[in-house]
């Protein structure tokens, strides 16, 4: 069975639309979590995120509760979003990218629609996880340093949004990429011939220009 890392932000609603339907690979793929900070992915690649154009804000967020009832996937908008998703993230650092705490942790924010920076929130957090000294536990270096690690690993296997799958050296972005991550499992030649050869050495024809 292969396995896959699948990176993630708790800031993307696409991400736990994607957690929610983790279990359709069960048997198939050996899923490997990995937290990632998805603000430095687009530091990094110079993109925006969604929620940072108005327009694209609107209709993101209409499609994800729409995907989320086409779904049958329970959903609730936090208070405010974006939000700063550090310190859920170093969470689930801490405890060792457990997908039950992921889980945990998602449904809290997504499902829940809870604010995951109020104290009373993140303490209500604790208590569920059942974790104690919690902010000693996600400040700690070795915690903040897995995190950084996590998004440099991120970088050099080309993952340049959230959530995405990485098989056999294959990226899968985006919550509607499960289908596609599936035909990769059944067939993993089939992205590699006939016209999916051609494409990837297809040439740029015009490039814009960067903004000054």
């Amino acid at each position: 069975m292969k396995t896959a890392d699948w990176y993630f932000d708790f800031i993307s609603p696409f991400a736990y639309l994607q957690s929610e339907a983790l279990g359709r690979f069960d048997g198939r793929l050996a899923v490997r979590p990995v937290p990632v900070l998805f603000a430095g992915l687009l530091r990094h690649w110079g993109q925006k995120g969604p929620a940072e154009m108005m327009p694209k804000r609107r209709f993101t967020y209409r499609q994800v509760q729409w995907l989320a009832e086409k779904n049958g996937i329970p959903l609730r908008f936090p208070p405010q979003h974006p939000f700063n998703p550090v310190r859920a993230l170093r969470l689930a650092v801490a405890l060792d990218a457990s997908l039950d705490a992921i889980h945990e942790i998602f449904r809290f924010i997504w499902r829940e629609g809870r604010d995951i920076n109020a104290p009373e929130a993140w303490a209500e957090l604790a208590r569920r996880l059942d974790v104690a000294d919690l902010d000693a536990r996600c400040n700690a270096p070795e915690v903040k340093d897995r995190l950084r690690q996590n998004g440099e690993e991120a970088l050099a296997a080309g993952v340049f949004g959230v959530p995405t799958l990485a098989v056999g050296g294959e990226l899968f972005w985006g919550f509607d990429a499960g289908d596609m991550a599936l035909d990769y499992l059944a067939d993993p030649a089939r992205f590699s011939r006939g016209e999916y050869a051609r494409l990837d050495d297809l040439p740029v024809g015009a490039a814009r220009k960067e903004a000054r």
